[in-house]
């Protein structure tokens, strides 16, 4: 049996959620070019009526298309994000936290899953389309997911420990 100390325990969560992640966006990535490509934006599968739909895309831009065109940019941009979300958990972030665990491992994984696209194609694979909102992708969900999960963890705990220093004060 393998036996971590405090400082390892508190990154195999985060490790685990991320691989997981990048594996599953990079899967579905493969499987819907082989489904509904090469071609962009040429079939879909509808799974909600016409509400929800999978439909291949190529996104040159950040979250939900935004800043077509700039894909070296984009990649350094990506790598800093990641880096700085990175250097957060290590020196800003209670580790000890699960859902802050969960969090950066979803943030992490999410943006590695994209960044694999822009370094190997020059673009990101989207194929979620739901209703009127932009294409997205199983990455984008989990960034979008855990930067939510993160500030709702964090607005939490500060109304705690703010709760508690008032109770100390009287």
């Amino acid at each position: 049996m393998i036996v971590l100390n405090q400082q390892q325990r508190v990154w195999l969560l985060p490790l685990i959620i991320g691989v997981a992640i990048v594996a599953f966006d990079q899967l579905s990535k493969q499987w819907i070019i082989k489904r509904l490509g090469p071609v962009p934006l040429m079939d879909a599968i509808p799974l909600v009526g016409d509400g929800v739909q999978l439909i291949y895309s190529r996104n040159t831009g950040v979250a939900f298309s935004l800043l077509q065109g700039l894909p070296q940019l984009l990649t350094v941009l990506a790598l800093l994000i990641t880096a700085g979300v990175i250097y957060a958990y290590i020196t800003q972030l209670p580790r000890q936290n699960l859902a802050v665990q969960i969090s950066i491992g979803l943030i992490v994984g999410g943006a590695l899953g994209n960044l694999i696209d822009r370094i190997l194609l020059g673009y990101v694979i989207d194929f979620i389309q739901v209703g009127w909102w932009p294409v997205f992708n199983v990455a984008d969900s989990a960034i979008s997911v855990g930067a939510i999960l993160l500030v709702l963890t964090l607005v939490r705990l500060d109304a705690i420990h703010s709760s508690q220093s008032q109770a100390a004060v009287q």
